[in-house]
This record gives structure tokens, C-alpha cells and sequence, in this order.
């Protein structure tokens, strides 16, 4: 195939650098069938868009899935590794491939995955970002900081509908109270919500749902917001809505958006992401005594090592107050001096 070639029933690309339909077909099928969140989406499409443009720039032309030696992607593993990027960074792009490959497969549009047995860079460990119980508190109190009907800390301030610090701190409760990601919470709707039993209907990723429990303090904040937008929504209508009588779901930007604001009024880093919030809710867990697999469960994840990376938080802590607290922890090197001396 050369740079100037029509598209081809096994590649499915454009000849001339414009949209790949394998990988538009793709994005559209993570999207719908798997439920992919926009990060997802985003990510997946731009590692698929590089992988594209380095091969047009060292094959001139377009690839063709159906036929690309392993070979191919040994020379994009070192191209990046020349790059400078991060193992996550790396990781990231070839989970993307990986994906993208396994779709080809089940659509019968290749045979095999070409990308198997590749020596991809070892993520580092790294320990999880979460709040304490004391900086939880303090975020969650953040949203009834408004004056006046603006917003605080901001100058003169933007008007602020009178429902959204009730919506803000109602949805800060449910993320912590439930481990939520950020999309499991923008897709909730009314008829997910058990009040009386205390529980949660959650679709997670690939359209799974769970139910999970939903903690009083939780509910309570919920049904404030609903008393101050002045009825409570019904059956599939969004459970957290832009505006009063919007009906439209918040979107996940102007959560993002406003949760920056209650973290800098919380004294807070405005850098951590609502996802921190999910972290906190399993670091509390555990802390607290919960069993791992009750955890696992409750976040959705499929696969009980992803759980597994809180209990490094935990355990790491509890390393620390044993070494700072137990006389014989540290060896020789460093124990006290336990004979008087000094």
C-alpha cells in the first residue's frame, strides 16, 4: 500500500491521513457497548491517532491492522522509549493497541493479536493519593461556604443558583459514601436510589452494575438538595442535575470544575480530581477494619489486585507508626539508648 492508496476492506483506512473507519468503529463500539468514559475515549483515540502518524512518518502510508508484523510495534516500543516518556505513559499507549486489536478480533477483521509477549517498561509502584478523615470533613463543609448568592474567594464572584452548593455537597457525600468514579455518578438517576434500604444502583464500566450501600449522612444530603430544587426527580430523570429544573445531568467538567473551588475553600490541594475522593473511601475502609474482597466489590473492580494497591496505604502506615512507636523496631543501628547515657 502506498501513501496514495484507497481504503482497504482489511485495514479500513483512508489513504490520504484522514479518519480510519477500524479505529472510528472502534471508539464508537467502547463507547456504546463497553460504556467507556470520556477520559477513556480520549486517551485511547489520541494513542491510536500516534501510533498512526508515526507509521505514516517511517512507512509513508497508512496502517493496515490486518497485516502489521509484531515487528512493527518492537519499533514503536523503542521510538517511544527514545521519546522520554514515562512507563505509564507507555503502558497507556499499548493497552490502547491491545484494546484495539482485541476488538479487530472479535469483529473478525484480524486473526490473531500481533502485540503478544512485548517487554513493556514496569510501571513504578505508586502509593494512592487520598484525604484524610479530617480533610474529608473539612471538603465536604466547603460547598455551604457561599455568601451573598456568590461564590466565595473569588472577588466579586459569579451568581451561584441556590441549589448547587446543596447539589455540590449531596454529590461530594454519595462519591465518598460510595467509592463512585466520576461517570457512575453523572449517570446515576432517580430510580437508583433505594432510600429506605440504603442502597445504590451503580452501572460501572462495560455497562456492570453493582449495588452498593449509601450512607445516611448521604442520603440526608441528597434529599436536601432535592428539597431545595423543590421536588424530587422520578423514575430514569438524572438524580444530579446542571440547574434547578435543568433535567439534564451534570456533566463530569463542571463537577471537576466546581470541586477545584471547594478544595481551595477547603484549604486543600485544587490539583486532586474527584477520582481521589474514591480513593479515600477505600483507604477509610480498610483503615476502619473492611475486608478486601467487601471492598472490591463495592468499587466495581473486577480483578481483586486492583483493589490490592490500597492496602500498600495501609500497610505503609501502619509500618510508620510501628517504627516510630515499637522500642525494638529498628535494629541496632537505631534503637534507643535505653541505658541511661543519654
Amino acid at each position: 500500500m502506498n501513501a496514495g492508496s484507497s481504503a482497504s476492506p482489511a485495514g479500513g483506512t483512508s489513504g490520504d491521513g484522514g479518519e480510519d473507519l477500524r479505529v472510528a468503529e472502534f471508539l464508537e463500539a467502547l463507547a456504546g457497548e463497553r460504556a467507556a468514559s470520556e477520559y477513556t475515549l480520549r486517551n485511547y483515540g489520541q494513542a491510536l491517532r500516534e501510533f498512526r502518524g508515526w507509521y505514516r512518518g517511517m512507512r509513508g502510508a497508512e496502517p493496515d491492522w490486518a497485516t502489521l508484523p509484531r515487528e512493527e510495534f518492537r519499533f514503536y516500543l523503542r521510538h517511544l522509549g527514545r521519546q522520554g516518556l514515562s512507563a505509564a505513559a507507555v503502558r497507556l499507549r499499548f493497552a490502547a493497541l491491545r484494546t484495539f486489536y482485541r476488538h479487530l478480533v472479535r469483529r473478525g477483521r484480524v486473526a490473531t493479536v500481533p502485540l503478544k509477549d512485548l517487554a513493556l517498561p514496569r510501571a513504578p509502584k505508586r502509593l494512592v493519593r487520598f484525604l484524610s478523615v479530617d480533610q474529608m470533613r473539612a471538603l465536604l463543609e466547603a460547598p455551604g461556604r457561599v455568601e451573598g448568592g456568590r461564590e466565595e474567594g473569588g472577588g466579586v464572584g459569579r451568581p451561584v443558583d441556590d441549589t448547587v452548593p446543596a447539589r455540590d455537597t449531596a454529590i461530594i457525600e454519595v462519591i465518598y459514601s460510595c467509592g463512585l468514579r466520576i461517570g457512575e455518578l453523572c449517570g446515576l438517576r432517580m430510580e437508583d436510589l433505594d432510600v429506605r434500604e440504603g442502597l445504590l444502583r451503580v452501572r460501572g464500566k462495560g455497562k456492570k452494575e453493582r449495588v452498593v450501600p449509601v450512607g445516611g449522612h448521604a442520603v440526608r444530603a441528597v434529599e436536601a438538595y432535592w428539597g431545595r430544587m423543590g421536588r424530587v426527580p422520578e423514575g430514569r430523570e438524572p438524580m444530579f442535575q446542571r440547574g434547578r429544573g435543568d433535567g439534564r445531568a451534570v456533566p463530569a467538567r463542571t463537577l471537576q470544575h466546581r470541586l477545584k473551588g471547594h478544595l481551595l475553600a477547603a484549604g486543600l490541594d485544587p490539583g486532586l480530581t474527584p477520582h481521589k475522593l474514591r480513593h479515600s473511601f477505600a483507604t477509610h475502609l480498610l483503615d476502619a477494619g473492611a475486608d478486601l474482597r467487601s471492598v472490591q466489590e463495592m468499587l466495581g473492580h473486577a480483578q481483586l489486585a486492583t483493589t490490592q494497591v490500597y492496602t500498600h496505604v495501609t500497610t505503609e502506615r501502619l509500618r510508620r507508626s510501628y517504627d516510630a512507636a515499637h522500642p525494638r523496631a529498628r535494629g541496632e543501628a537505631g534503637k534507643r539508648d535505653e541505658d541511661g547515657g543519654g
